[in-house]
């Protein structure tokens, strides 16, 4: 769907649309919301809708509590779950200031700036998305247990993975909204699942990474389920990873491929506290295939980027440290950023490590450099780096580093 402002309206009242979700989310991506009636549709369009912001952490406080939500019509998506009489649809909205100004915690806005700067230097950079999460029971109470829906391995079939039913339903709403995922399976952990989105442009692959972490927990939900997203649920199984694809425009000079590949390795360090933000990130990484080692190679997967064996368009980069508690809109903005870093100053991608980390012997691993293994020096790291001070609004950095 690609609506104008005129067009959500005719659409809305044709539809019998009752509620209208403005959607954004926090410095954390923890999503948000405040729903309208029709009948207030031209004032969010013409003023915005004001909110309460010293309600929400990293917002504001009491005396500068007053922020806008301004809807963006080409967003625009039905909320399939919701009852048929009295539709409801959902925009995601941009945040701005009484005055006007963007509001600088506004990390959609972030990702939106990033795709211009791109385009000013001539690039494009396309991501894709792969999250996965566990299935587990519900208590008596309604609360989520540590007890996994199944006890399947990876890409293992019915009725041993009885989360089948459970991404069918997700990928079907999915399409609904009009997202449409690549491919899904059950992963390695008990309980667990992946979902792969197709390539798209940073802001699109953002809005619905976050679409689709509300679909699995709805989804999840209405089957009795919780769907954890966290990065390490099980002390003993394999964490949740977020792996992040990035190819660019133009696709057959390969030099620029590299110099971005390795403006990434440059940068990967400071943009931890970022891509794993919660100290139960640092439970993950260095276990069942999560990397802790600043290294690329072609495919394979013991590496922190790994070129998966494809050609052309699908050509890409795939990062393989993030986990699904970072902000995608941080996340992407930053991968962008410093693929830049590499193209601007022409970096040389180092020889790449075509070894199995996971297996290699101490004297081996004491030539790689490592990611952090706290969140505190991963916070550290990234208040004391020029590049991300560069692209990280001071306001988000102190909130996220304590600077």
């Amino acid at each position: 769907m690609n609506y104008s402002m005129d067009e959500v309206m005719q659409y809305v009242k044709e539809e019998n649309v009752k509620f209208i979700r403005l959607g954004f989310c926090d410095v954390f991506g923890r999503q948000k919301n405040i729903s309208i009636m029709p009948d207030e549709l031209p004032r969010a369009f013409t003023y915005g809708i004001a909110f309460d912001a010293s309600a929400i952490s990293g917002f504001g406080d009491e005396a500068h509590s007053d922020l806008l939500l301004h809807p963006e019509p080409d967003t625009l998506k039905p909320l399939p779950w919701r009852p048929e009489n009295g539709k409801v649809m959902q925009m995601s909205a941009s945040i701005s200031y009484p005055n006007g100004t963007p509001f600088d915690c506004d990390t959609r806005n972030l990702t939106r700036i990033a795709i211009e700067d791109a385009k000013k230097a001539g690039l494009e950079f396309s991501i894709g998305s792969e999250q996965e999460f566990y299935l587990f029971e519900l208590d008596d109470s309604g609360n989520p247990t540590k007890t996994p829906y199944d006890h399947a391995g990876y890409m293992d079939i019915a009725p041993d993975d009885k989360g089948e039913n459970i991404r069918r339903e997700i990928c079907l709403t999915l399409e609904q909204m009009g997202i449409h995922p690549e491919s899904s399976h059950h992963e390695e952990g008990p309980g667990q699942n992946e979902i792969d989105f197709r390539y798209s442009d940073a802001l699109s692959a953002a809005d619905n990474t976050m679409i689709f972490q509300r679909v699995a927990r709805t989804v999840a939900a209405r089957n009795g389920l919780y769907a954890d997203f966290s990065p390490k649920p099980l002390e003993n199984a394999p964490g949740n990873g977020f792996h992040i694809n990035m190819s660019l425009r133009p696709f057959d000079d390969e030099n620029l491929f590299r110099q971005m590949i390795a403006g990434i390795l440059e940068n990967v360090i400071p943009m931890t506290a970022f891509l794993n933000p919660t100290e139960n990130s640092y439970k993950r990484l260095g276990q069942n295939k999560a990397p802790c080692y600043i290294s690329w190679s072609p495919e394979n997967r013991s590496q922190l980027i790994r070129i998966p064996a494809a050609v052309g368009e699908y050509r890409r980069a795939e990062l393989r440290s993030p986990d699904p508690s970072a902000n995608p809109y941080l996340a992407f903005t930053l991968m962008i950023y410093a693929g830049l870093y590499g193209i601007g100053h022409k970096l040389e991608l180092p020889e790449p490590a075509n070894i199995n980390l996971f297996c290699a012997d101490k004297e081996t691993l004491a030539g790689f450099q490592k990611l952090p293994d706290c969140i505190q020096t991963a916070r550290e790291t990234a208040a004391a780096s020029e590049f991300i001070r560069t692209h990280i609004p001071e306001k988000i950095l102190s909130i996220y580093c304590g600077k």
